[in-house]
C-alpha cells in the first residue's frame, strides 16, 4: 500500500469531469513541455505527475525508479494519479501512467487525453541527451521495446492525438489548445 501526503488525498466530492486536460507520450515526447503551453494559453495551471513523485519521496525520478520494481514504479505511479484533485489543470503525466487502467479511466473522468506521437528517433535522441529522465525499464527492455509497446496504449487511451517531432512546442500546444477549446 502506498501511503501518500495529504495535498494529494481527494476530496469527500466527486471530481467534476470539466476542466483538465492530460497528456500522456513517451520519455522525450514534450509533454512537460507542451503541457506548460497548452496552460499558458488556456490560463490554467500545469501539474508534471513525475514532479509530485519527486517531491513527495524527495529525490529525482530516476533514483525513485531505480529503486523499486518496475511494477512497484508503476502502482506508485497510479497511486499518486489517482488521488490528484485538481481542475483547469494540464496534467502532464509519466510515460508510464498507461500501463494501469485505473489511472487512464481516472484521467479520462477528469477530461480529455492528448497524446504526442514523436518518431521513435526523435525520442532516443531525446532520451540520450537526457539519460536521467527517470524511465520505468524492465531489465533487458530496450526504449524501443518501450515505444512499441506503449504507442498502442496511448493511442487507446486518447481523446486527441497531436503527431509531434520537430516543430516548437508553441506550434502543438495551439493545435490542441485550439482543439480543446472548439470542443467544450
Amino acid at each position: 500500500m502506498v501511503t501518500l501526503p495529504a495535498f494529494i488525498t481527494p476530496s469527500p466530492s466527486k471530481i467534476s469531469p470539466e476542466g483538465c486536460m492530460s497528456i500522456v507520450g513517451m520519455a522525450g515526447a514534450g509533454k512537460t513541455t507542451i503541457g506548460k503551453e497548452i496552460a499558458t494559453l488556456l490560463n490554467w495551471a500545469h501539474l508534471d505527475s513525475d514532479h509530485v513523485i519527486e517531491a513527495t519521496y524527495g529525490a529525482p525520478l530516476q533514483h525513485i525508479t531505480n529503486s523499486m520494481s518496475k511494477d512497484a514504479f508503476l502502482d506508485l505511479e497510479s497511486a499518486v494519479i489517482q488521488r490528484l484533485n485538481v481542475r483547469r489543470t494540464v496534467i502532464s503525466t509519466g510515460g508510464s501512467a498507461v500501463y494501469r487502467p485505473e489511472s487512464i479511466r481516472y484521467l479520462q473522468s477528469l477530461g480529455p487525453i492528448l497524446y504526442i506521437a514523436v518518431p521513435l528517433e526523435i525520442i532516443l535522441e531525446r532520451i540520450a541527451r537526457k539519460p536521467e529522465r527517470g524511465l520505468a525499464i524492465a531489465p533487458g527492455q530496450t526504449v524501443e521495446d518501450l515505444y512499441y509497446e506503449r504507442a498502442t496504449l496511448y493511442a487507446a487511451a486518447a481523446t486527441f492525438i497531436v503527431q509531434g517531432g520537430s516543430a516548437p512546442a508553441q506550434d502543438y500546444a495551439r493545435e490542441a489548445a485550439e482543439w480543446l477549446e472548439a470542443t467544450e
